[in-house]
């Protein structure tokens, strides 16, 4: 056997962290330990579990091994790639004879976050006039409300390690941002660096915190507005600050006279004592930083939530400081120009655009969505499992049983999409096939060059997307080049270095601190940060935004027939619906749980690994109680993403979630809603 050798790479996961790697390779078909890349600043030599064990998923035995084809009574047998792809090309052109290219949907997002893997799909849906796709199931909500008051996503992520008091404010970060843990643990242990913590549970984060705030989910927005107002009333507000670089600085302090924090106590749950001391503190902090996550915006008011925090900085005069401010993203650091992996040059855009996040609705015929356009009868998916991790699984489950939709699906492993699809595709992983990548929660664009050869029969999605797009006469030079070359050019037209050029595996595109801190104004049309918003840029829906930070009532309320509040937060071993299939994941998840309330419990008679039911008007989901006091009494999480096979009755945690779209241009409401409680 050949000595192992170290390869560069790049995690293709759905995490801001986008670690660089270091790979052990030990011969062309295998590799051992999986590392962070010591040279990478951000990456810093860390990675997390889950990525570390990474050869259990690469070489794990069930992984999809050849084309397979559903058969007449029920099953799959193998089939041959070409014939495969013959049929899914027959099924497209079936689909547009009979009801237009619309009745066309590629469906696709973030198994990868690589550039030419991931994105190349939207190349063939453009060339071929078939539905878009509208991806908010992640980024729908906190993308505006970011946007709405800083205008782009830029700041400085490393400056954490530089801070007094770090706010994660709806992350957690220990289990689905690890890289954030360690730098943020350089301040504590160099600076003396206070932790706090903000989310509706006690999660791994807030255990190690200096201070947990355990507010209500959905109610950030309330808890954002009276802390201005403390910082105001109190003298913490930098009004020279304001008056250069924000625009209605009068207008908020007035807005923000009623914004007590008595109100919010009394929408938040917690105490004005609580709300007060965490305002001061944050105000007499001169480097406070607030590093901004994905949690809180899962909510139906999640953009105004975003929003409202975002305004913090603004008013306590935080941005200019080195370590202080707050940070969301650095994804518009990289001005990728992607024309010619998408095929943007062929987008029309009178072709129907359907919402990701609205699947179920969408395969059950709901006219909101397919207007006067034909019902979806065919289907390529890469790089999700909709019947896992789609809002309202039993509308997405009504729409896969039905006889005249045609679904291919091309994965890496037989999930529960796949199981309902007519044709499965065996798929590389991120070591089989060569990529380019950006990290939204650091500035470094990165390489992921093949490093193994492909298991088996599995093809990488642009091999598939090509191949499909010979058989049906799309015409783009995408499809003629190699991820190589896709790469390289994607890198040119942007105005980067080709990868010739690079010195490492990864380029840093780091805004300077003036640009990251917004010294010379902010990427805003006046250059001032928005604490009044132009919503009616931000999404169609704009018209219900608050016209200023606040607390926006449009949460699914509790009330006597839903009396709990029900958040889905991701589990520390999981990604998604990936890595439930890695033996050692399962076992430290090891199964379902709902987190209830002490209080909650001895009211419904519930005691520890109890079987309960959870339910609303979408569905009742059975799983196995914990009681836990890291919570508010009317609140309950389940920690996942969890196959539905997983729960008792094979109905998973996403029955009970909604997919009707948040303001202002839609996203999945994930940790809002409301549910009854019972033991099963």
């Amino acid at each position: 056997m050949d000595a192992p050798q170290t390869v560069f790479s790049t995690c293709p996961h759905d995490c801001p962290s986008q670690c660089s790697l270091e790979v052990e390779r030990l011969d062309a078909r295998t590799i051992g330990k999986v590392r962070g890349a010591r040279g990478q600043r951000y990456t810093d030599g860390v990675v997390c579990a889950k990525v570390a064990r990474y050869a259990e998923r690469v070489h794990h035995p069930d992984r999809l091994k050849t084309p397979l084809l559903r058969k007449p009574d029920g099953g799959f047998a193998p089939i041959a790639w070409d014939d495969a792809l013959d049929l899914v090309a027959e099924k497209f052109v079936h689909a547009t004879q009979t009801h237009g290219s619309e009745a066309v949907w590629p469906y696709y997002y973030a198994g990868t976050m690589g550039k030419v893997q991931r994105d190349g799909i939207n190349r063939l849906r453009h060339v071929m006039r078939y539905s878009g796709m509208k991806k908010t199931i992640c980024v729908g909500t906190v993308h505006p409300g970011w946007r709405a008051g800083v205008g782009g996503m830029l700041g400085a992520p490393y400056e954490i390690a530089e801070s007094d008091l770090v706010i994660l404010w709806g992350t957690n970060a220990v289990a689905t941002q690890v890289n954030v843990m360690h730098h943020l643990t350089k301040a504590r242990k160099e600076r003396g660096a206070r932790l706090v913590v903000v989310d509706p549970y006690r999660n791994h984060s807030a255990e190690v915190a200096d201070q947990h705030i355990c507010l209500r989910p959905g109610t950030d927005g309330a808890l954002a507005a009276a802390m201005m107002h403390v910082l105001f009333a109190e003298g913490y507000a930098d009004r020279d600050y304001m008056a250069r670089y924000t625009d209605v600085p009068d207008r908020l302090e007035a807005h923000l006279k009623t914004r007590t924090p008595q109100w919010a106590s009394a929408i938040t749950g917690l105490s004005v004592e609580e709300i007060v001391g965490f305002a001061r503190e944050y105000g007499a902090t001169e480097r406070a930083f607030i590093r901004i996550g994905f949690g809180f915006s899962r909510s139906r008011n999640g953009a105004a939530n975003v929003h409202a925090v975002s305004c913090l900085p603004s008013v306590a005069g935080k941005w200019p400081v080195r370590g202080g401010g707050a940070f969301y993203s650095n994804s518009d650091a990289f001005h990728l120009v992607q024309t010619t992996i998408e095929g943007l040059d062929a987008v029309d855009p009178s072709i129907r655009v359907l919402d990701m996040s609205r699947i179920g609705p969408v395969l059950t015929g709901d006219p909101r969505d397919l207007g006067d356009g034909p019902p979806v009868t065919a289907m390529l998916i890469q790089n999700t499992n909709p019947l896992v991790v789609a809002p309202e699984h039993n509308l997405v489950r009504q729409g896969f049983a039905r006889d005249d939709l045609f679904v291919a699906v091309h994965e890496q492993f037989m999930t529960e999409t796949a199981e309902a699809a007519d044709l499965v595709l065996p798929a590389t992983t991120f070591l089989e096939h060569d990529d380019l990548y950006t990290g939204g929660g650091h500035s470094y664009l990165s390489l992921g060059l093949r490093a193994i050869e492909p298991y088996a029969e599995s093809r990488s999605n642009h091999d598939v997307i090509c191949a499909l797009a010979r058989r049906l006469g799309a015409a783009h030079p995408g499809f003629d080049m190699t991820p190589r070359e896709l790469i390289d050019t994607t890198l040119r037209d942007s105005g980067w270095p080709t990868i010739d050029q690079w010195q490492d595996n990864w380029l840093d595109c780091a805004p300077d601190f003036e640009t990251a801190h917004f010294l010379n104004g902010f990427p805003t049309s006046d250059g001032k940060f928005h604490f009044s918003p132009r919503w009616e840029d931000l999404g169609p829906a704009a018209a219900i935004m608050p016209p200023l930070p606040d607390h926006q009532a449009v949460i699914e309320e509790v009330d006597d027939e839903h009396p709990l509040r029900l958040v889905t937060a991701p589990a520390r071993s999981y990604l998604n619906s990936s890595f439930t299939e890695t033996p050692t994941s399962v076992k430290r998840e090891g199964r379902p749980r709902v987190l209830v309330h002490p209080e909650t419990a001895a009211r419904y008679r519930v005691a520890d690994d109890d079987l309960v039911v959870l339910g609303n008007a979408r569905g009742e989901v059975n799983v196995h109680a914990r009681v836990f006091d890291g919570l508010q009494p009317d609140v309950v999480v389940v920690e996942g993403i969890w196959p539905n096979k997983a729960f008792v009755g094979g109905i998973g945690i996403n029955a009970l979630t909604g997919a009707d779209s948040p303001p202002p241009n839609g996203g999945a409401a994930f940790h809002d809603s409301a549910v009854w409680l019972k033991p099963a």
